[in-house]
Protein backbone atom coordinates (compact mmCIF):
# COMPACT_ATOMS: atom_id res chain seq x y z
CA UNK A 1 0.00 0.00 0.00
CA UNK A 2 1.43 3.29 -0.76
CA UNK A 3 1.69 6.39 1.33
CA UNK A 4 -1.28 8.15 -0.36
CA UNK A 5 -3.62 4.82 0.67
CA UNK A 6 -2.22 5.16 4.39
CA UNK A 7 -2.99 8.63 4.65
CA UNK A 8 -6.89 8.37 3.13
CA UNK A 9 -7.06 5.54 5.68
CA UNK A 10 -6.02 7.63 8.49
CA UNK A 11 -8.24 10.60 7.40
CA UNK A 12 -11.14 7.74 7.93
CA UNK A 13 -10.17 6.79 10.93
CA UNK A 14 -9.51 10.04 12.49
CA UNK A 15 -13.35 11.33 10.92
CA UNK A 16 -15.18 8.40 12.52
CA UNK A 17 -13.47 8.98 16.01
CA UNK A 18 -14.28 12.80 15.23
CA UNK A 19 -18.22 11.82 14.62
CA UNK A 20 -18.41 9.09 17.54
CA UNK A 21 -16.64 11.43 19.87
CA UNK A 22 -19.58 14.04 18.74
CA UNK A 23 -22.21 11.54 19.07
CA UNK A 24 -21.37 10.75 22.71
CA UNK A 25 -20.88 14.57 23.67
CA UNK A 26 -24.43 15.14 22.00
CA UNK A 27 -26.03 11.68 23.82
CA UNK A 28 -27.84 13.55 26.81
CA UNK A 29 -29.73 15.28 23.78
CA UNK A 30 -30.22 11.83 22.28
CA UNK A 31 -31.42 10.33 24.66
CA UNK A 32 -34.38 13.19 25.67
CA UNK A 33 -35.47 12.44 21.88
CA UNK A 34 -34.99 8.45 22.35
CA UNK A 35 -37.22 8.75 26.09
CA UNK A 36 -39.85 10.80 24.32
CA UNK A 37 -40.28 8.67 21.70
CA UNK A 38 -40.43 5.57 24.12
CA UNK A 39 -42.92 7.04 26.14
CA UNK A 40 -44.95 8.29 23.35
CA UNK A 41 -44.94 4.69 21.82
CA UNK A 42 -45.00 2.83 25.02
CA UNK A 43 -48.46 5.08 25.36
CA UNK A 44 -49.24 3.68 21.86
CA UNK A 45 -48.62 -0.19 22.70
CA UNK A 46 -51.66 -0.57 25.03
CA UNK A 47 -54.46 1.04 25.96
CA UNK A 48 -55.57 3.23 28.79
CA UNK A 49 -54.86 1.20 32.10
CA UNK A 50 -57.14 -1.77 33.00
CA UNK A 51 -59.93 -1.11 35.63
CA UNK A 52 -59.47 -4.42 37.07
CA UNK A 53 -56.06 -4.07 37.34
CA UNK A 54 -55.54 -1.20 39.73
CA UNK A 55 -55.91 -3.56 42.48
CA UNK A 56 -53.29 -5.56 41.40
CA UNK A 57 -50.74 -2.91 41.74
CA UNK A 58 -47.22 -3.45 43.07
CA UNK A 59 -44.23 -1.52 43.97
CA UNK A 60 -41.19 -2.58 42.94
CA UNK A 61 -38.81 0.46 44.40
CA UNK A 62 -37.01 1.80 41.57
CA UNK A 63 -33.50 2.26 42.91
CA UNK A 64 -32.97 5.77 42.72
CA UNK A 65 -29.31 6.10 44.30
CA UNK A 66 -28.01 4.55 40.75
CA UNK A 67 -29.09 7.60 39.03
CA UNK A 68 -27.56 10.18 41.39
CA UNK A 69 -23.99 10.83 40.80
CA UNK A 70 -21.41 13.37 39.26
CA UNK A 71 -19.68 11.34 36.92
CA UNK A 72 -21.75 11.21 32.98
CA UNK A 73 -19.78 8.01 32.46
CA UNK A 74 -21.82 6.46 35.35
CA UNK A 75 -24.99 7.91 34.57
CA UNK A 76 -24.58 6.46 31.04
CA UNK A 77 -23.51 2.89 32.45
CA UNK A 78 -26.63 3.07 34.75
CA UNK A 79 -29.21 4.19 31.62
CA UNK A 80 -27.43 1.40 29.54
CA UNK A 81 -28.30 -1.12 31.84
CA UNK A 82 -31.55 0.47 32.64
CA UNK A 83 -32.60 0.57 28.59
CA UNK A 84 -31.21 -3.42 28.28
CA UNK A 85 -33.38 -4.74 30.94
CA UNK A 86 -36.34 -3.07 29.72
CA UNK A 87 -35.20 -4.30 26.33
CA UNK A 88 -35.24 -8.06 27.67
CA UNK A 89 -38.66 -7.89 30.00
CA UNK A 90 -40.33 -6.11 26.31
CA UNK A 91 -38.53 -9.32 24.36
CA UNK A 92 -40.15 -11.70 26.64
CA UNK A 93 -43.86 -13.65 26.23
CA UNK A 94 -46.20 -10.73 25.48
CA UNK A 95 -48.87 -12.97 23.60
CA UNK A 96 -51.44 -11.89 26.73
CA UNK A 97 -50.95 -8.59 26.53
CA UNK A 98 -52.23 -7.74 23.36
CA UNK A 99 -50.50 -4.73 22.45
CA UNK A 100 -50.37 -2.66 19.06
CA UNK A 101 -47.38 -5.42 17.28
CA UNK A 102 -46.04 -2.26 15.41
CA UNK A 103 -46.25 0.23 18.02
CA UNK A 104 -43.65 -2.55 20.24
CA UNK A 105 -41.55 -3.44 17.08
CA UNK A 106 -40.75 0.69 17.08
CA UNK A 107 -40.37 0.66 20.85
CA UNK A 108 -37.86 -2.04 20.85
CA UNK A 109 -36.20 -0.80 18.13
CA UNK A 110 -35.19 2.20 19.57
CA UNK A 111 -34.07 0.88 22.28
CA UNK A 112 -31.61 -1.40 20.60
CA UNK A 113 -30.18 1.43 18.84
CA UNK A 114 -29.85 3.50 22.20
CA UNK A 115 -28.18 1.26 24.14
CA UNK A 116 -25.99 0.40 21.04
CA UNK A 117 -25.05 3.96 20.96
CA UNK A 118 -24.65 4.14 24.65
CA UNK A 119 -22.72 0.92 24.79
CA UNK A 120 -20.17 3.03 22.40
CA UNK A 121 -20.18 5.55 24.46
CA UNK A 122 -19.69 4.04 27.60
CA UNK A 123 -16.88 1.54 26.58
CA UNK A 124 -14.87 4.34 25.34
CA UNK A 125 -15.08 6.42 28.10
CA UNK A 126 -14.47 3.79 30.73
CA UNK A 127 -11.35 2.94 28.95
CA UNK A 128 -10.35 6.09 29.50
CA UNK A 129 -10.80 6.25 33.01
CA UNK A 130 -10.02 3.56 34.25
CA UNK A 131 -10.34 4.19 38.33
CA UNK A 132 -11.06 1.17 40.39
CA UNK A 133 -13.51 2.88 42.43
CA UNK A 134 -16.02 4.01 40.05
CA UNK A 135 -15.82 0.97 38.72
CA UNK A 136 -16.47 -0.88 41.96
CA UNK A 137 -19.37 1.58 42.28
CA UNK A 138 -20.78 0.74 39.03
CA UNK A 139 -20.92 -2.88 39.31
CA UNK A 140 -22.99 -2.53 42.69
CA UNK A 141 -25.37 -0.02 40.58
CA UNK A 142 -25.62 -2.71 38.06
CA UNK A 143 -26.34 -5.30 40.88
CA UNK A 144 -29.23 -3.34 42.36
CA UNK A 145 -30.37 -2.53 38.79
CA UNK A 146 -30.78 -6.59 38.04
CA UNK A 147 -32.46 -7.49 41.61
CA UNK A 148 -34.99 -4.16 40.65
CA UNK A 149 -35.81 -5.85 36.93
CA UNK A 150 -35.66 -9.73 38.66
CA UNK A 151 -38.61 -8.88 40.85
CA UNK A 152 -40.50 -6.93 37.66
CA UNK A 153 -39.46 -10.49 35.47
CA UNK A 154 -40.76 -12.56 38.48
CA UNK A 155 -44.28 -11.03 39.36
CA UNK A 156 -44.57 -11.23 34.96
CA UNK A 157 -43.76 -14.84 35.62
CA UNK A 158 -45.91 -15.18 38.83
CA UNK A 159 -49.18 -14.16 36.70
CA UNK A 160 -48.39 -16.00 33.83
CA UNK A 161 -47.70 -13.21 31.88
CA UNK A 162 -51.26 -12.47 31.90
CA UNK A 163 -52.94 -8.91 30.70
CA UNK A 164 -52.83 -6.72 34.25
CA UNK A 165 -49.11 -8.28 34.59
CA UNK A 166 -47.88 -6.82 31.61
CA UNK A 167 -49.61 -3.06 31.68
CA UNK A 168 -48.30 -2.98 35.64
CA UNK A 169 -45.26 -3.49 34.24
CA UNK A 170 -45.85 -0.77 30.92
CA UNK A 171 -46.37 1.53 33.95
CA UNK A 172 -43.26 1.02 35.53
CA UNK A 173 -40.88 0.76 32.73
CA UNK A 174 -43.02 4.53 32.00
CA UNK A 175 -41.81 5.41 35.36
CA UNK A 176 -38.03 4.12 34.60
CA UNK A 177 -37.99 6.35 31.15
CA UNK A 178 -39.57 9.11 32.96
CA UNK A 179 -36.68 8.89 35.76
CA UNK A 180 -34.31 8.46 33.20
CA UNK A 181 -35.52 11.57 31.41
CA UNK A 182 -35.25 13.84 34.67
CA UNK A 183 -31.45 12.78 35.19
CA UNK A 184 -30.54 13.29 31.77
CA UNK A 185 -31.97 16.82 31.91
CA UNK A 186 -30.14 17.69 34.67
CA UNK A 187 -26.84 16.67 32.87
Amino acid sequence: MNAFGLIQIGLILSSTTIISSLQCNHLPLQQRKVIENSLRLLDKIGKKFPQQCLREKMSFRFPMKVLQTRQKETVGAAIEEIFQHIFYIFSKNLTLAAWDGRALDKFQNGLYLQIEQLEACVVKKHTQHRQSKEVSRLKLKKLKLKKYFQKIDCFLKDKQHDLCSWEISRAEMRRCLQLIDMVTRKL
